[in-house]
């Protein structure tokens, strides 16, 4: 059943403590510009895809919005009911109705995350180092060692001078053999703010004698300080370093924020609750996920699921249980999502549990006919046929069929439907994506759409020609895209300042019923 919900009644169901999946399903772009505080973004475009996954009860409360003066919503309950949801609802008016009401919209990405960062930091008085005074650390040559939190891509894209890969789920695990000698001072850093400070004090949280501090602002505050990153570094832990040396340090921080165990026995009763929403998270590496997990287990680094875990469960109030083959790392990560507030457990016995869950059931993406890229080619030459790349817009403008035009779910049939009287090629490097596209928008073309067999990779392994189009689709036409996120890491110093005042202003935008759902200690040591 769809039905609408105004502002007021949603805010309620937001802190009644039930479920409820709020989802925003405008596109990245749209998203990141201004959304509610819990909104979990779920991009119409890709809404069959990752729906069963972050959403995985049917029955569950759930509301969706989009900006109001659009449809998008609509489309996407009815979607969402079609895929077998119940209990779905629009938020009347959208963001903008949702912001004439009173209440706050905030702009950026992963906002609980980063929030309970900057909070977690007022709380615990972590230790920080500027990037000047580490600067000086390193030309002096002290014995000071670099961790970045960040996962490998990301580090790999620019990282301090001599730091070593090492993701915030992982620095309980392998600390003690990155940095042996307990009188060594640590850095922790990330590109900002939050990953630098929860790293940091994940180290003290567990008791490490070794002085540890957070890389004030990160990268970008090294950047901002005319200081020279790194580009393209693959310097991380050791495949060997894993130890569980401070596995009894993990499981009393664990039993300090009332993290509960649990057995496979009574997972499984709870897998069976139709009431409650269940995720099994492996927190592990993801060379350890692909050697084998547990089934119906999904793949949460641990440090992405403090740092994102709106790209991992899209329920508020869900049970999350958590698990790892060490001992060290779920407990670890589980002590900080219970400060989040969220219903977190970790799993008994781990990868050796023996536990067994059904995934989660997924549609299966309709069937396109395809076409291969020398039959295509031929076709375009005699004007046969309109090629759409919905690949994402950055995608398009680095480089595309010069004939291809772009375009993306939201806007499909107003594109092409209604006005193209050619048949549709379709250009992805995800085939569902655009098979779902094509069966919601363009049901009812006298011809069916083919899909680019392989997509560019194919077209481009036939050395068919190739058009880049640096302007092209316009800034304000790339709804997938949140630039300023991106500008900041590019040589913008400006857009690295106003990411970073983003960060630091997020808890006075906070209404009294958000910060209290965090569930920090009331005051804390950094000792």
């Amino acid at each position: 059943m769809t039905s609408s919900i105004d502002p007021k009644t949603l805010k309620s169901w937001l802190h009644d403590g039930g479920e409820i999946a709020l989802l925003d399903v405008r596109e990245h772009g749209q998203y990141g510009e201004a959304h509610l505080f819990y909104g979990i973004p779920l991009p119409f475009s890709r809404l069959e895809i990752d729906a069963p996954r972050l959403v995985p009860r049917r029955g569950v409360r759930v509301v969706v919005y989009d900006e109001g003066d659009a449809d998008v919503a609509e489309r996407a309950a009815a979607r969402l009911a079609v895929l077998g949801y119940g209990s779905v609802h629009v938020l009347q008016g959208g963001t903008r109705a949702w912001k004439a009401a009173g209440y706050v919209l905030f702009a950026g990405v992963n906002l609980p995350s980063k929030t309970f960062g900057e909070l977690a930091e007022e709380v615990y008085h972590t230790p920080r180092v500027s990037a000047g005074q580490l600067a000086e650390m390193l030309a002096r040559k002290d014995k000071v060692v670099v961790l970045d939190g960040r996962p490998a891509s990301e580090f790999h894209k620019m990282n301090i001078p001599g730091a070593t890969c090492c993701p915030n789920g992982e620095l309980a695990y392998r600390v003690r053999r990155l940095v042996p000698d307990t009188t060594t001072p640590i850095v922790i850093n990330c590109a900002g703010r939050t990953r630098s400070i929860i790293g940091a004090q994940t180290l003290i949280n567990l008791g490490l004698p070794n002085p540890v501090y957070a890389l004030e602002n990160g990268t970008q505050g090294w950047y901002l300080a005319d200081h020279t990153l790194e580009h393209g570094g693959t310097r991380r832990y050791a495949d060997d370093s894993g130890n569980t040396d401070l596995r009894s340090a993990a499981r009393a921080l664990a039993a300090r924020f009332d993290v509960p165990m649990v057995n496979a026995q009574a997972v499984r009763q709870w897998a069976d609750d139709a009431e409650r929403t269940l995720f099994l998270c492996d927190v592990r590496t993801p060379e350890e996920f692909a050697a084998g997990s547990l089934p119906g287990a999904q793949h949460t680094p641990g440090g992405q699921l403090m740092q994102a875990g709106d790209q991992y469960f899209g329920v508020r109030g869900a049970r999350l249980v958590l698990f790892d083959n060490d001992g060290v790392r779920a407990p670890t990560i589980a002590s900080w999502l219970r400060q989040m507030g969220h219903d977190a457990s970790v799993l008994e016995g781990g990868l050796a549990s023996g536990l067994s869950l059904a995934p989660a059931a997924a549609p299966r993406a309709p069937a396109l006919p395809t076409i291969d890229a020398q039959a295509l080619a031929a076709r375009i030459e005699r004007n046969e046929v309109a090629v759409v790349d919905l690949r994402a817009s950055m995608q398009f403008r680095a480089g595309h069929i010069a004939q291809a035009r772009w375009s993306i779910r939201p806007r499909l049939a107003r594109d092409v439907a209604n006005t193209e009287t050619r048949q549709l090629v379709l250009v992805a490097d995800d085939a569902p994506l655009a098979a779902w596209a094509a069966a919601s928008e363009l049901a009812g073309l006298p011809s069916a759409p083919l899909l680019l067999a392989g997509g560019m990779a194919a077209w481009r392994a036939a050395g068919l020609p190739v058009e880049a189009t640096p302007a092209l689709p316009a800034d304000g036409d790339c709804i997938d895209y949140l630039f300023f996120v991106h500008d900041r890491h590019d040589g913008n110093k400006e857009a690295a300042r106003r990411y970073l005042a983003w960060e630091t202003g997020l808890v006075a935008q906070l209404d009294a019923q958000e910060r209290a759902a965090f569930r920090l200690p009331a005051a804390a040591s950094h000792g």
